[in-house]
Formats: structure tokens, C-alpha cells, sequence
């Protein structure tokens, strides 16, 4: 679990500076295709110099049959303008090296007259003034003025955001009713903010997930556990729970997971603390329970809301998601699903702890057919099968 708590680490220092390789964003962009004709897509936290789904969107600008693209960057990017000597455009003075920058792309063609498109073309473009590459007058924040009214203008918006600034960010693109596909981190799926947009499906995840699993970092960063080089020597951070998420309709997203597990109750323990069964794993979600099933986040990834409907989370936060009453046992250690005794207590033969299980703390379960031992899980999403098949049996 390195690549979970590397993201964490990133987001109490407020280094989110991890940029996506092209390859990742090829791989997950060619399932939307349909969605981009005629509109004008925003990368609001891209450096127009260095960022890959600047070049993805260029470069595949009149296949898609986009009507405008806006890139803006933050001033104090660290990869900013590192390759100037290609973007050779605004000088390469000092006062110009910090200076966060607007790219608005209405055109692309075969500027150098070598019969292909590639980034020499765009440069071209930008210094014909044929394409716009300018200054912006403020820090190239997405959430300033200026930047807010480049979002006003646009119809989707593809970015790799800030991982610490994310509850912020889809706070704006959703107040703004604007279409996306971002990254983010996984455990976003538990934020407060995040959950009743995938719950009401406002938002769900995007096709390759969990993916992109390694980012491109500045040099800065070398001497973090968790980075190495590419086969081109470039430095790349490895992270495990990054995905994307995204509003633009998906066929994935309306195909059914298919269910070959019957319900046996010796498998799928009953909650303590709620009504609803415990399933550890995706691929073990009975196909003939209609009741309420305590799922891993990771169900997010296999959702169709035809064929499941999302009614909470186990989480502090989920007030408006009732447990059952609270409970006591004489003998309730608390154990987590590591086996370790998670309430401080140790365990000790003849030993007689009374444990509490409080509503809105989790879902437990008993272990082994025991009153001594409780098990608190991960989080869990509460979920309901539509159309539970009672009557079929799977061979």
C-alpha cells in the first residue's frame, strides 16, 4: 500500500506536482471520442509548455473535431518552460520564467509544409499569431477571476488537478455545470464532498481504473522512496490509487457486472451494527441477495447504476445514513481485518472488555461465530442488486 501513503504524503505537504504521461491519457481518451466534436475543451491546470494532454489535444485536434482548446498554468510549476529551446515563443528572458501562461488553440495544420502535424507546426502557429500564447495577468489559479470566466467559455474540462485541491476543484465544475475527465485520487471516492455526486450519479468513475499508475515529476522530487526512470530516463513517481472520474457518458458504465456467487450466510456475515451482509470482495457479490450489501470501494469500478442502486457509505461523515442501535459486548475487542487488536487493548485470556459499537462508526461483524472478537471493516459502500436473480442457480 506504498502508492496510498505516498499520495497522502503528497497531500499534507501540498506537493501535487505530478504530470501525466501521454500514453495513460491515450489510453483512457479514446473511449470519448464523441464527446469532443465541436466543443471547446479547458486544461486549467496544464502548462501549455509541458503538458501532455496540451500536446494529446493539439496533436489530435482536427481528428476529435474540437472547436477551441485553452491550456493555463499555475506561476510556480517546476517543469514550467523547461523546454524552451522547442517553445521558443515569449523569450527566454528571466522576467518571462515564472510567468504563468493562457494557450487558446483554433487552428492546427501543416504549418512547415513537411506533409505531417506535430509540435513544430503548433509553434509555428502560435508565433504567426494564428494561435494565441499569452501571458495571463493573474497566477493562473483555477480559481481566480480570470481563470473562471476561460471556464465559462469552455464545454469540457480534462485535467490532472491538484490531489489536495480536489473537493475544491469538482466543487467548481460542478457549481459551473461543466462536462470532465479528471484524475484523482481513489480514496476521493470516501470524501464527503465526492460521495453524493457518485451516489447520485452527478459523477462515476472512467474506464481504465485504478490508472494511470506512474506520473512524471521534476527533479526536485528525486529523492522520494517512491520515484525511478522510465525507459526514456525520465523520472516517474509511482502512485497505486490514482483514477479517473468523469461525467461524460461511458459504455462501461451500463455494462453489468456479472454475478456468479450464490449467497451462503457462513460467507457473507451479517453486520452487528446494520442490516446488510459483508462482502470482502467484488467478484464475491451473491447474484440472489435483495437485501443490502456492505461492498469495497473498488465496486465503484464494476458499477451500473441499471443494475445497482448506491445507498451510502460507512463513513463518520454520513449522517443522513442511519446504522442500527448501539451495541455492548462483555468481551468486544475490537479486531481489524489485519487480525491486530485495533481499540488499544490487548488481548488477554479471561479478560473482560466492554466495547461499544456507536452508530455512524463503521460496520462490524463477529468473527469466527464469536461474541469475544469484532471486526471492523474498510469502508464500505451500501449497495442494492435491482434485479436480484432469487430463482436462478449458476453453475
Amino acid at each position: 500500500m506504498a502508492g496510498n501513503s505516498n499520495l497522502a504524503r503528497a497531500n499534507r505537504e501540498k506537493n501535487d506536482e505530478f504530470y501525466t504521461r501521454l500514453t495513460d491519457i491515450e489510453k483512457e481518451l479514446r473511449y470519448y471520442r464523441k464527446h469532443f466534436k465541436g466543443k471547446t475543451v479547458f486544461c486549467n491546470c496544464d502548462d501549455p509548455f509541458e503538458s501532455n494532454f496540451f500536446k494529446y489535444f493539439v496533436l489530435n485536434f482536427n481528428r476529435l473535431g474540437l472547436r477551441k482548446l485553452i491550456t493555463t498554468c499555475y506561476t510556480t510549476s517546476p517543469v514550467a518552460h523547461q523546454q524552451l529551446s522547442l517553445f521558443d515563443i515569449m523569450g527566454n528572458s528571466e522576467e518571462s520564467k515564472d510567468k504563468p501562461y493562457k494557450a487558446v488553440v483554433s487552428k492546427v495544420y501543416d504549418a512547415t509544409g513537411d506533409g505531417g502535424i506535430d509540435m513544430f507546426d503548433v509553434k509555428e502557429l502560435f508565433l504567426s499569431g494564428e494561435n494565441e500564447l499569452t501571458e495571463l495577468e493573474g497566477d493562473g489559479d483555477f480559481r481566480s477571476d480570470e481563470c473562471i470566466e476561460l471556464l465559462k467559455e469552455s464545454d469540457i474540462v480534462v485535467t490532472n488537478p491538484p490531489f489536495s485541491l480536489f473537493r475544491e476543484y469538482v466543487a467548481q465544475l460542478v457549481e459551473y455545470e461543466k462536462d470532465f475527465l479528471i484524475i484523482g485520487n481513489q480514496n476521493a471516492i470516501t470524501y464527503k464532498e465526492i460521495f453524493p455526486l457518485l451516489k447520485d450519479n452527478t459523477m462515476w468513475l472512467g474506464v481504465n481504473n485504478p490508472a494511470p499508475k506512474l506520473f512524471y515529476v521534476p527533479s526536485l522530487l528525486e529523492e522520494r522512496n517512491n520515484i525511478s526512470k522510465d525507459e526514456e530516463g525520465n523520472l516517474v513517481a509511482s502512485f497505486g490509487n490514482a483514477c479517473w472520474f468523469t461525467n461524460l457518458d461511458i459504455r462501461k458504465r451500463h455494462e453489468e457486472l456479472i454475478l456468479v456467487k450464490k449467497y451462503n450466510p457462513d460467507e457473507h456475515s451479517k453486520y452487528d451494527n446494520y442490516d446488510a451482509i459483508n462482502v470482502n470482495r467484488v467478484k464475491d457479490i451473491p447474484y440472489d441477495y435483495d437485501g443490502v450489501m456492505g461492498v469495497p470501494i473498488t465496486f465503484l469500478d464494476k458499477y451500473s447504476p441499471e443494475q445497482f442502486e448506491i445507498l451510502g457509505i460507512s463513513q463518520t461523515w454520513a449522517t443522513d445514513f442511519e446504522f442500527g442501535k448501539s451495541k455492548v459486548y462483555e468481551k468486544g475487542i475490537q479486531y481489524s481485518q489485519d487480525g491486530k487488536a485495533s481499540n488499544g487493548s490487548k488481548v488477554n485470556d479471561g479478560a473482560v472488555i466492554a466495547y461499544e459499537i456507536k452508530p455512524s462508526s463503521g460496520v462490524y461483524y463477529k468473527a469466527e461465530n464469536s461474541n469475544k472478537y469484532l471486526v471492523k471493516n474498510y469502508v464500505r459502500l451500501f449497495v442494492r442488486n435491482k434485479h436480484p436473480e432469487i430463482n436462478v442457480e449458476v453453475d
